[in-house]
């Protein structure tokens, strides 16, 4: 026998289990929720679960696309409470977005009211608005009262919904989907529902048709917002074979004349899902810190349409130029992904092609059909039942009649009858034929309470008619149907009838049916130099010792006497022109890339460098260059280390700059010169001057570089290159050139201690 505590060790169950396949039970069955209910949608209807609510909730609230409007509050309401028992707000952004003609190419949602804007504005609170279907959504749920497909409950069990809808068309291209799930993702573009429906037609009359073919019929996404499609079109048939890729699309321009030379640049549609406020937004950032020379302006006028205004700085830029660098810095032209990850029969996620996405919505349309079909069929034999009964009483009506009169159980009694033995009267001697009898000359139960709920006004001579030719129909029908379940080819061909019927009313007559998005040929935008920007003028670029830079118009004077703030004075001061780009070297080793032409006017004091460039404020200016492509730089550390650096290397693309020389602790930058000449003069804070061949220092893009000269206490003073043939100069106390050319005495190996330097070497130990 078990003893006690055996039985109570098998009644308790062991609810202990390691971690790690808790969790991993646990976000597995989250991360499918997730994929099937939130996320991707079915490739049948292109609907999630939420989407599929709200129509289905509307439709229950009698808001046909005919009829009147319903606050939004009570539809997001009932979704909430029979069908989604998620946040009502959530409920009512997926309803808005259905309701904005921007975002959806079909809108499934007709809104009265605030429903939000391109610029991005959010739609009103759902108290103040209103909705009801369209004529798109009308059609996704045809077919929901004959058994389309099949229901489920709802959360609680207290009421039903559907598993997906019937949908006359392929929702999921139409309309597109974007969701992110756990560990995958979709994004699929709208498409134009007349092409789909001519790609369905070819794919059921040409089952093995290859998705290049089917690029005949669908030759890309047809966005809301129109827009221009320049991606290759070998691309775009990549991307539908393989269900990944992505399309490039511009917004809509065109140059407008103003006379007199003037123009300016129209943008009439932007680019899918780009706020219209956050773009202008980005463009008059561009105006603002000059990144586009000769961009002058923007400016929004529109209305109902979008209308962009984009004005160039004169009236010579080339407007393709300036459109250039536009879809380059800003998203008039972007590039919208495709990753056609969806569930196919509502259960497995996959990546398709297009071909297989149309299969799946056409294996949908057939099982619609064939279960309409079928619902259809058991409609007729129901009503032929009851017609059979309607016959067989008006051709003995004097006996129904005394048997409902007399009779204590009529239905009893009429369904225990014996109709056979009756003679059928002539309902119209001139022209009935009697019909066949049935062989069952009792009526059924269903055919007795038929006879019993039938109206007096029925009893009249003219229904005996209507009810043989219903009769004749309703045979006519059935058999139809038996031969369109019977055949395959019969399926296809009311399948094509359908979707013609479908392109019909929703084709271009239709409004909103025509495509918007076309196809151009989009060169590839090739980087213009800022320089070829902007008009080349000279100037005179001035740097205080406290950083304050400006630009001087004109080469002036380089001896000329200039006004500084008070404690400040000159530093650097030399000629340039407003095409140049300016290198300045950090202590910290950094160089940063400026524009002479974004220098503040020589009229005022300037302006801080750091203000231009991410410097630290512990940073000092080193020095501050013209760039020179081409051309070499020496730099190095007040440790004495150093390499040569080629320009191209050292130009920077952001404020924050470019690490070239790397320095730590209380080591700084100390020299950046260009290179000329063959040898390098180095000199210490020990005033040792040491020469050696420039090819002993290596050429690098980064690092701390190798050792200039050893030093026992100090560090580096200056360096400097030079032609060895042509002598070493420095300027001697009274400021006058001295060369010296016989420097056999401080000739040596680099990173060796050098000699003294020569008689008549500048006290602060600099060659110039």
């Amino acid at each position: 026998m078990t003893d006690e505590n055996d039985i109570s060790d098998i009644a308790q169950p062991d609810l202990s289990e390691p971690l790690r396949r808790a969790l991993g039970e646990r976000y597995l069955t989250y991360a499918l929720s997730t994929i099937m209910h939130r996320a991707l949608p079915d490739a049948r209807d292109g609907l999630k679960p939420v989407h599929r609510r709200i129509l289905y909730a509307m439709r229950e609230l009698r808001l046909s696309s005919t009829g009147g409007f319903r606050k939004s509050a009570k539809i997001s309401g009932d979704v909430m409470g029979n069908y989604h028992p998620h946040g009502d707000a959530a409920i009512y952004d997926a309803m808005a977005r259905l309701a904005q003609d921007f975002n959806v190419r079909y809108p499934l949602v007709d809104g009265q009211g605030n429903f939000g804007n391109i610029d991005g504005d959010n739609p009103a609170a759902s108290r103040y608005t209103e909705a009801r279907m369209t004529a798109v959504a009308e059609a996704l749920l045809e077919g929901l009262t004959e058994n389309a497909v099949d229901f489920r409950e709802n959360y609680d069990g207290t009421l039903t919904e559907p598993v997906v809808l019937p949908a006359q068309f392929p929702n999921l291209l139409a309309n597109g989907s974007s969701g992110i799930a756990v560990g995958m993702a979709t994004n699929i573009p709208p498409h134009n529902i007349a092409e789909l429906c001519d790609a369905c037609i070819h794919l059921i009359k040409t089952p093995e048709a290859r998705d290049d073919t089917l690029l005949k019929y669908v030759p890309g996404p047809d966005f809301p917002t129109g827009g221009v499609i320049v991606e290759p079109p070998e691309s775009i048939a990549q991307a539908y074979r393989t269900g990944k890729g992505g399309f490039r699309l511009r917004c809509r321009w065109q140059v407008e004349d103003l006379g007199r030379g003037q123009w300016q640049i129209v943008v009439t549609e932007i680019p899918y899902q780009v706020q219209k406020s956050k773009l202008i937004e980005k463009i008059a950032e561009l105006i603002q810190t000059k990144k586009i020379p000769i961009l002058g302006d923007i400016r929004d006028e529109s209305a109902e349409d979008v209308r962009m205004i984009i004005e160039p700085r004169s009236r010579s830029v080339d407007p393709d130029v300036l459109m250039g660098m536009l879809f380059r810095l800003c998203d008039l032209e972007l590039r919208f992904s495709l990753n056609m990850n969806v569930l196919i029969d509502g259960l497995t996620p996959r990546v398709c092609s297009l071909k297989e996405v149309l299969q799946a919505f056409l294996d949908h349309r057939q099982e619609v059909l064939l279960r309409r079909s079928r619902h259809r069929l058991e409609k007729i034999d129901h009503r032929l039942e009851v017609l059979e009964g309607f016959i067989i009483a008006f051709l003995n009506l004097d006996r129904v009649i005394d048997i409902i009169r007399y009779d204590e159980d009529p239905k009893a009694a009429l369904m225990a009858e014996d109709w056979g033995k009756e003679h059928p009267r002539a309902l119209n001697e001139a022209d009935y034929v009697p019909p066949q009898p049935s062989g069952d000359p009792s009526l059924t139960e269903v055919q007795a309470e038929a006879i019993l709920n039938m109206r007096l006004r029925s009893l009249r001579r003219l229904e005996e008619m209507e009810l043989l030719r219903e009769q004749s129909a309703l045979m006519e029908e059935r058999a139809q149907l038996e031969d369109l379940l019977d055949s395959a080819e019969l399926q296809w061909a009311r399948i094509i009838e359908q979707l013609r019927e479908t392109k019909k009313q929703f084709g271009k007559d239709w409004e909103g049916g025509a495509r918007r998005t076309t196809f151009a040929e989009g060169a590839v935008i090739e980087e213009v130099p800022i320089e070829a920007m902007i008009d080349r003028e000279p100037i005179t670029v001035v740097c205080s010792q406290m950083g304050w830079v400006r630009a001087m118009t004109g080469h002036i004077d380089l001896t000329r006497e200039l006004k500084f703030k008070d404690g400040d004075g000159p530093r650097f001061i030399f000629h340039a022109e407003t095409t140049d780009r300016l290198l300045v070297f950090g202590s910290n080793g950094r160089f940063y890339t400026v524009s002479a032409a974004n220098l503040p006017g020589g009229r005022g004091m300037g302006e801080p460098l750091r203000l231009m460039v991410d410097l630290p404020n512990e940073a000092e200016i080193v020095t501050i260059l013209k760039h020179a492509p081409g051309r070499k730089l020496l730099v190095a550390s007040s440790a004495g280390d150093g390499f040569v650096v080629s320009e191209e290397d050292v130009v920077a693309q952001t404020r924050s700059g470019k690490q070239v020389l790397n320095v730590r602790g209380e080591v700084r930058a100390a020299i950046c010169k260009p290179v000329t000449g063959d040898a390098v003069a180095v000199v210490g804070e020990n005033r040792k001057v040491l020469v050696f061949g420039l090819d002993e220092l290596p050429e690098m893009g980064r690092g701390k570089g190798l050792r200039l000269q050893k030093y026992k206490d100090g560090g580096l003073s200056d360096a400097t290159t030079f032609t060895q043939a042509d002598g070493l100069s420095w300027l001697d106390p009274a400021g006058r050139t001295r060369t010296e050319t016989d420097l056999a005495e401080w000739i040596g190996k680099r990173a060796s201690a050098g000699r003294m330097a020569p008689r008549g070497f500048p006290r602060d130990n600099k060659f110039t």
